[in-house]
C-alpha cells in the first residue's frame, strides 16, 4: 500500500500475525519453565529462606531426617556402621563401630587370625535386608509423641495388636484371633510374667508351682525363675525328672516351657508332660526363615518375639498369645506393675515395621524369602564343611513340607548343635575355643559338656570368620591323621 508521500508499509496479514503471537508465547513459557525450576526445585522446596529447610509441608522432621541420612550415608568400608547416639568423636559426630574382627577409623583393618564368636544369637543376617528397605522401613515421630503413660488400649497401641494378628494369619504360624495379646519389652521379661500368671496367688493355700522344661532348653527358663525366687512357684529341673510320676500321678501344679522349634537344635516340640500340665509354648523361631511351618499353632500361651522375625532384637519388644481370660489378666498386671508395658516409642517402630512386612509377604521383597536365603546358604555352607570332620558332628535336620512357601524346604536353622565325637574332646565348648571359635557349652542347656551351640544368626562377617576358623579346625585333622605328623599332602 502506498501512502500520500509515496512511502511503502507491509501489510500484515493473518499469518504473520500468528507467527509472532507464537513467538511471544513460546517466550512467556519458556521463562516461566525457568523459573519454576530455579525456584522450585527438590532442593530449594526443601529450605527456607534461612537456608535451614522447610517448604514441601516439611518442617520439624527435616533436621532429624539429615542427621539420620548422614550416618546412614557412612560405609565404614563395609564392614560396620554408624548409628545416631554412637560415640562422639572430636568433631562432635559419632564414628563407625566396626563389626567383629575389623578395626580402624573406616573399619578396614582386618584383625589376623582373628576368633570367631559364634556365642550371641544377634539376628544381623537381616541387617542387609533393612538397608535395602531404608525409605519404606524409615520411622519418624515427633518430641512430644505418647509422652502420656497411656495409649490407645491403655499401655498397647491398638492398631500395633490388629496387625499382629494379620501377620500371624498371612503367615499362618499360629491362631491369634481366639486369644488375648501381651504386650511386654522382649519375650524375657514374658517369662517370669507367665510363670506368675499360671502360679497360685502367694497368699493361697496351695503348694508352689514346680516350672520344668526337657533339656536342651533355654537357659532363662532356668535362671530367671530361680532369681525372682518367688513363693508361689520354683524351678524343678528337667522333665526327665518328673516323666514317669506324669504317667501315674497327676502334674497339677506343673509349669513345663516347651520351645518349638528348639533353642539350641531347631528341633519342633511339643509338650512332654501329659496335659493337666501347664504349658508355655515359645515359638521365638517359628517362622518360615527358621523352620518350616505344617500348621498354624494353636496352644494355651504362646510366646512370640520381634527380634526373630525382623531381626529388632534392640528395640525390645515381645508378645504372648493366652486363650484364658483370668491367665491373660494376671500377666498384665504383672506387666503393668513392672514397667506398665513396652515403650511407646517402641510400639510405634514396630508398628511400621510389621506393616512394612505385611505389605511384602510373598513378594520380590518379602522378608522371610530373603531370611530363608541367607539361612539355608549358610547350613548349606557349614554342613559341607563339618562333614568332612570327624571330630565334631551337627543336628540332623530334613527338608519338610511349609504351608508358607507351599513348598518343600530345605533346613533354614539358626544355631548348630553341634556334638564332639573324639574321646578326649570331653568339653565340646573348650575343643573349639582352642581353635579359635567361641560358641555356647551345651552345660548351660543341662544337654552336657559334649554338646556345644554355634550361632548362625551374626553379619556376613562374622559367619565368614566362623567359616574361616572351622575349616582350619577340619583341616587339621588331615594333619593329625597323618603318619607321624606330617602333611598328608
Amino acid at each position: 500500500m502506498e501512502t500520500a508521500g509515496g512511502r511503502q508499509h507491509a501489510t500484515r496479514g493473518p499469518a504473520g500475525l500468528g507467527l509472532q503471537l507464537g513467538l511471544a508465547y513460546s517466550s512467556l513459557l519458556l521463562n516461566a519453565i525457568f523459573l519454576a525450576h530455579h525456584f522450585l526445585s527438590p532442593s530449594r522446596l526443601l529450605l527456607r529462606d534461612d537456608g535451614v529447610g522447610s517448604s514441601c509441608g516439611l518442617t520439624w522432621s527435616l533436621q532429624a531426617a539429615r542427621e539420620a541420612e548422614a550416618v546412614a550415608a557412612v560405609e565404614c568400608s563395609g564392614h560396620g556402621q554408624v548409628f545416631l547416639d554412637g560415640i562422639a568423636g572430636e568433631d562432635g559426630r559419632p564414628g563407625c563401630e566396626c563389626n567383629s574382627c575389623f578395626g580402624g577409623p573406616d573399619c578396614s583393618l582386618r584383625t589376623p587370625n582373628c576368633t570367631a564368636d559364634a556365642d550371641s544369637g544377634n539376628p544381623l543376617f537381616l541387617e542387609p535386608y533393612w538397608r535395602r528397605h531404608a525409605a519404606a522401613s524409615a520411622v519418624v515421630f515427633s518430641g512430644w509423641h505418647r509422652m502420656s503413660y497411656a495409649t490407645t488400649g491403655r499401655f498397647q497401641s491398638v492398631e500395633l495388636e490388629r496387625q499382629i494378628r494379620r501377620l500371624h494369619r498371612a503367615v499362618g504360624n499360629a491362631v491369634a484371633d481366639d486369644k488375648h495379646l501381651v504386650f511386654a519389652s522382649g519375650s524375657l521379661q514374658l517369662i517370669n510374667a507367665l510363670v506368675h500368671a499360671l502360679s497360685p496367688d502367694a497368699m493361697a493355700a496351695k503348694p508352689p508351682s514346680r516350672v520344668v522344661a526337657a533339656a536342651p532348653y533355654y537357659p532363662p527358663y532356668r535362671s530367671q525363675t530361680s532369681m525372682f525366687d518367688g513363693r508361689e512357684y520354683r524351678w524343678a529341673g528337667t522333665t526327665a525328672l518328673w516323666t514317669n510320676a506324669s504317667r501315674t500321678n497327676s502334674t497339677d501344679g506343673f509349669i513345663e516351657f516347651v520351645t518349638s522349634p528348639n533353642n539350641p537344635d531347631a528341633l519342633l516340640r511339643e509338650p512332654v508332660l501329659c496335659s493337666s500340665a501347664a504349658a508355655i509354648v515359645d515359638h521365638a523361631y517359628y517362622w518360615p526363615h527358621f523352620t518350616h511351618i505344617p500348621a498354624a499353632a494353636d496352644e494355651d500361651i504362646m510366646m512370640f518375639t520381634i527380634s526373630k522375625p525382623s531381626g529388632h532384637a534392640g528395640s525390645r519388644f515381645g508378645w504372648a498369645l493366652i486363650r484364658d481370660d483370668e491367665v491373660a489378666q494376671r500377666a498384665l498386671d504383672y506387666l503393668s506393675n513392672s514397667n506398665m508395658g513396652a515403650s511407646r516409642d517402641t510400639q510405634l517402630r514396630m508398628l511400621g515395621i510389621v506393616r512394612f512386612m505385611l505389605a511384602n509377604l510373598h513378594g520380590e521383597d518379602d522378608i522371610f524369602g530373603f531370611g530363608h536365603d541367607v539361612m539355608r546358604s549358610r547350613w548349606l555352607r557349614l554342613s559341607a564343611v563339618v562333614s568332612r570332620s570327624r571330630r565334631i558332628s551337627l543336628q540332623k535336620i530334613m527338608p519338610q513340607y511349609c504351608t508358607y512357601f507351599n513348598r518343600v524346604r530345605e533346613p533354614s536353622p539358626a544355631y548348630a548343635w553341634v556334638n564332639c565325637e573324639r574321646e578326649e574332646d570331653e568339653d565340646c565348648y573348650e575343643a573349639l575355643l582352642k581353635a579359635n571359635i567361641i560358641t555356647r557349652t551345651g552345660v548351660e542347656y543341662e544337654a552336657g559338656s559334649r554338646y556345644t551351640r554355634i550361632s548362625l544368626l551374626k553379619s556376613d562377617d562374622d559367619f565368614d570368620v566362623l567359616m574361616e576358623r572351622l575349616e582350619d579346625l577340619v583341616g587339621a585333622e588331615k594333619y593329625d591323621d597323618a603318619p607321624n605328623g606330617s602333611s598328608s599332602m
